[in-house]
């Protein structure tokens, strides 16, 4: 018999075992629906696509709209289309809070954290839940304005309205011994759009092993020349678990290898416990060019590593165990970038070494029951003495008691995020009264009351940086602006984004005591009138203003910007959007006299066209002068 006959036997018989295999493994449910594709004759197919819009935004981090509108807000991502296919900036759209890097050129810029893994570029992000789960087979994103800010696409174990998941998710959460499961579906680093023209963002998504009808979109802004604007998300599943597909497309070897390594070596953030708890380690008689070095330097090159690669070195040898666990390796942590893993137990497991921490972020950890009051009290109170910085924007997990702690545990605490903890009940914002350390406080998008802020600035002297923006449960800024004149003469950035209700009067007590005051937003504040003299006495007395945001403030003119063309050189941005009393020649005077001004929007200015936008272009060319349209 020729040799050739046996390999074909050997072969035919393991393409058989292959299919006996995967017969027992599926589902009736799979097996019909492979039978309904393959046949396209007979009855209509059991797992036919199911196609669904938004039902509702869950969650989202920032948006450039108010709390009581819907213009410009995340909340319009739910349902049907309102400006696809057009292309140009609508209000009825989804925007973020910011774009480019112009925030991070800003007097309030904050540092960042190093060992930031390079897979990991979010900036902001929304969860949409959906009607039905289903296992996704393409996610369709509408982007109508500056496309391309999207960076990731997950989607999750939960379903937002039920709380008995099926019988598979249950399975995957037993076995990962956690309550919710993300999973990536697309991935990518951010990427230059050319144009900023509508478009339907649809990359191809991997296959997950749960049905899904919460999904989210995590996106980075830093290429963009303008606000991205989103118009809806449509979500493409069936209901029952497809046969995988043979089509190379669908399996990414990077998430196989990803997951091999994760397995073999333990490195994911929901096993923290096992790496740092590892008893039975390698032992070698030497531990070779390692025990020549002094101590300092190992430390040194281990401050290179991010967290989990530091877990994955712990496991090698006890020498490198005792260097990944020096508790000068945690000087500064951010989890934010394994903010789907951090739960009780990782924070209980790297406690002891987090005893010498000063800079911690925790931003979009915890939530859906990740981690507890009880379990972030018990971090703080062990880890707490020597904080200096605070990251928790978007912990939905926080109360009144988690601030209390805060406010008893950190001493030194110097910088507070609680951007977007909306959850947090009014009155727990009177405990920040007691770090009177505090040198920056964000705010944004809290329930944050006047009495509790009157507190905090009274006994806040030292606050160099403040956010209010969209605090919309402050009745008198007024008031709050008075307070900052007598009492913080150290303020240097001041965002009161969307604040409804100050006037002349809050602006010249705010000038006349803050008067360090390099950067200023006071976009969409509707009750400040040019033609009291407030934006005229800003300019004169803040000559060190390098940002200054007057966005859709109808009566800023032409004497507003002469005044900071004369008085405020040193300006670096500026936003007059939306005015219709500034005409082409002020702002040359402007551009003149500030010669370090880099941005300049002038969107929905109507004595500037694109004729003077070229022109001035032409003539100033290191100045980006922004002019939105709608088409």
């Amino acid at each position: 018999m020729s040799p050739v006959f046996p390999m074909l036997t050997v072969l035919s018989m393991f393409y058989y075992m292959c299919l006996r295999r995967r017969a027992r493994t599926a589902t009736r449910g799979e097996m019909n629906s492979r039978r309904a594709i393959e046949s396209n004759t007979r009855a209509l197919p059991i797992n036919v696509e199911i196609v669904q819009y938004a039902k509702e935004v869950l969650d989202f981090s920032s948006h450039y709209g108010s709390e009581n509108s819907m213009s410009y807000t995340m909340w319009n991502l739910a349902g049907i289309p309102n400006v696809y296919p057009s292309s140009g900036d609508f209000t009825q759209t989804a925007v973020f809070r910011t774009y480019g890097t112009w925030w991070d050129r800003c007097p309030s810029a904050r540092l960042p954290f190093k060992r930031t893994p390079p897979t990991f570029c979010s900036q902001d992000y929304v969860e949409l839940a959906f009607e039905e789960p289903v296992y996704p087979t393409a996610v369709h994103i509408l982007e109508t304005y500056h496309p391309g800010a999207v960076v990731r696409i997950l989607a999750c174990s939960a379903n937002p309205y039920s709380q008995n998941p099926p019988a598979e998710v249950r399975r995957l959460l037993q076995a990962s011994c956690s309550t919710v499961r993300w999973e990536i579906l697309w991935s990518e680093a951010p990427t230059k759009v050319n144009g900023p023209q509508a478009r339907q963002f649809t990359p191809c998504i991997k296959q997950i092993n749960f049905p899904t009808n919460l999904i989210r979109l995590e996106v980075n802004s830093s290429l963009l020349d303008y606000y991205t604007e989103l118009d809806a998300v449509v979500l493409h599943g069936v209901k029952e678990r497809p046969v995988l597909s043979l089509k190379a497309s669908m399996i990414d070897m990077n998430d196989i290898d990803e997951d091999e390594d994760e397995e073999k070596y333990g490195c994911g953030m929901d096993t923290l416990n096992k790496q740092f708890s590892v008893v039975t380690l390698r032992e070698w008689p030497t531990n070779g060019y390692f025990d020549k070095l002094p101590y300092e330097l190992i430390q040194l090159i281990l401050s290179h590593l991010t967290v989990p690669d530091l877990c994955r070195l712990a496991q090698t040898c006890k020498l490198l165990y005792q260097h990944c666990c020096d508790p000068l390796q945690y000087i500064h942590l951010s989890l934010q970038p394994y903010w789907a893993r951090i739960n009780d137990t990782s924070l209980e497991y790297l406690q002891s070494r987090c005893t010498l921490i000063q800079w911690l972020n925790l931003s979009w950890t915890g939530n859906r029951g990740a981690i507890s009051v009880s379990g972030f009290s018990r971090f703080l109170k062990v880890c707490g003495s020597e904080l200096v910085r605070l990251e928790l924007s978007c912990g939905h997990f926080l109360n009144e008691t988690c601030l209390e702690v805060i406010t008893e545990m950190c001493p030194n605490l110097q910088e507070l995020n609680l951007s977007s903890c909306d959850k947090i009940p009014p009155q727990a914002f009177n405990h920040i009264a007691k770090v009177g350390s505090l040198k920056r406080l964000i705010l944004y998008r809290t329930k944050v009351e006047q009495t509790a802020l009157l507190s905090i600035l009274n006994f806040c002297s030292e606050l160099q940086h403040l956010s209010l923006g969209s605090c919309v449960m402050i009745e008198d800024y007024d008031l709050i602006a008075s307070m900052m004149g007598a009492k913080c003469k150290k303020l240097r950035s001041l965002d009161l984004w969307r604040c409804k209700n100050i006037t002349e009067n809050g602006i010249a007590e705010l000038a006349s005591g803050c008067q360090l005051l390099e950067e200023l937003d006071l976009g969409w504040c509707p009750t400040l009138q040019s033609s009291t003299g407030c934006f005229t006495n800003l300019a004169r007395k803040l000559p060190n203003l390098q940002k200054l945001f007057l966005t859709a403030n109808r009566s800023v003119c032409d004497t507003d910007i002469e005044e900071l063309a004369a008085n405020c050189t040193r300006l670096r941005q500026l936003d007059i959007l939306g005015t219709r009393m500034v005409s082409p020649a002020s702002l040359r005077k402007l551009l003149e006299s500030c010669k370090d001004l880099s941005l300049l929007d002038v969107s929905f200015c109507s004595q500037i066209d694109n004729r003077v936008v070229l022109e001035l272009n032409a003539n100033f060319p290191n100045v980006f002068i922004k002019k939105s349209f709608t088409q």
